[in-house]
């Protein structure tokens, strides 16, 4: 690394990765370089986040020395190519999920990690918050007996435009890898992998799934629902639930929210979190935690997990397209 502070390069300034640099500001992180194929876009990006240098390339970014970890923030059927870059260059990489738009795609991006000695991550930024630190305690405490199923619904009301990014399939459009993603990554964290999928869905003319749902049955015979959709509203709630009791998240269960534990005995405790920045932040100092401590993947969020999930949506996805 240039400094003992790690610096960050974002590639693509869109959405999430204007809420990610803001987060990055909120835990002290040092952003240092941003890089967009707009050179007027990365400029203002730049001076929007405080970010030093704003180049007008990915291929710029990846090579600006300055530049320690990459945060790929580019459309998701893009992820592929711009994660490969950034490994290319000897940088480590955070890539927001969903990881690729397939599992072969996810192995490929793992195998270059590997082969180059560089850190990789899926940004599931879920996974790194306080609150789900809480819910690891309390399940390892046994406040709820022995596991036996997870149910997550994901559901927005999002834009569709034509030629908008959600419905183009070539940038990986569709609610599973933008919205379901989250509900089958919980599942797979508490219940671990998936031995069978049954799914359903509403698929366009393209092959873009616009809602659906999937009943995945894990190793032991636990069981997990999760629904997802992009075009109506939803609960967003979810539920850990065990022999003993269950973890009820606060909607919306993908971000710093609360819980509620209800045990069988009639005990009860809610959760109210402190918040501070929307909760990106989490995913990048573990990020700089790994890298210091010379490991290649978190163990939060390890990259054979991550190419599995990516597979069990291969699946659903297939499902998905074939009861349309």
């Amino acid at each position: 690394m240039t400094t003992s502070s790690p610096g960050w390069g974002i590639l693509a300034p869109g959405g999430i990765a204007g809420a990610f640099a803001r987060d990055l500001a909120v835990g002290g992180h040092r952003l240092v370089a941003v890089g967009s194929r707009d050179q007027g876009r990365a400029q203002a990006f730049a001076t929007t986040h405080g970010a030093a240098t704003a180049h007008g390339s990915y291929e710029a970014l990846v090579a600006d020395p300055d530049v320690d970890i990459v945060y790929v923030a580019s459309p998701h059927g893009l992820h592929r190519e711009h994660a490969l870059l950034a490994i290319e260059a000897g940088k480590h990489v955070l890539v927001e999920k969903a990881f690729t738009t397939t599992g072969d795609e996810a192995q490929e991006v793992v195998d270059a990690a590997r082969a180059k000695g560089v850190f990789v991550m899926e940004a599931m930024w879920t996974r790194f918050l306080p609150t789900m630190e809480v819910v690891r305690e309390r399940i390892a405490a046994g406040n709820l007996g022995e596991l036996v199923s997870v149910t997550a619904d994901h559901s927005q009301m999002l834009d569709l435009s034509p030629g908008g990014r959600m419905i183009e399939r070539a940038l990986g459009g569709g609610a599973l890898l933008d919205l379901g993603v989250y509900c089958v990554s919980l599942a797979h964290a508490f219940l671990g992998p998936v031995t069978r999928v049954r799914a359903a869905g509403a698929v366009d003319a393209a092959g873009v799934d616009h809602r659906g749902s999937a009943i995945l049955t894990h190793e032991g015979g636990r069981m997990s629902t999760v629904t997802f959709s992009m075009e109506t509203l939803g609960s967003n709630r979810a539920s850990i639930a065990g022999t003993e009791g269950v973890i009820e998240l606060d909607p919306a269960f993908y971000v710093w929210t609360g819980f509620t534990r209800r045990h069988a005995s009639g005990d009860k405790e809610t959760f109210v979190p402190e918040t501070d920045g929307r909760g990106m932040q989490f995913q990048a100092a573990e990020v700089e935690r790994c890298v210091a401590a010379g490991q290649l993947e978190s163990p939060l969020m390890p990259l054979d997990e991550t190419v599995a999930i990516m597979r069990v949506m291969d699946e659903i996805t297939a499902q998905m397209r074939a009861s349309a």
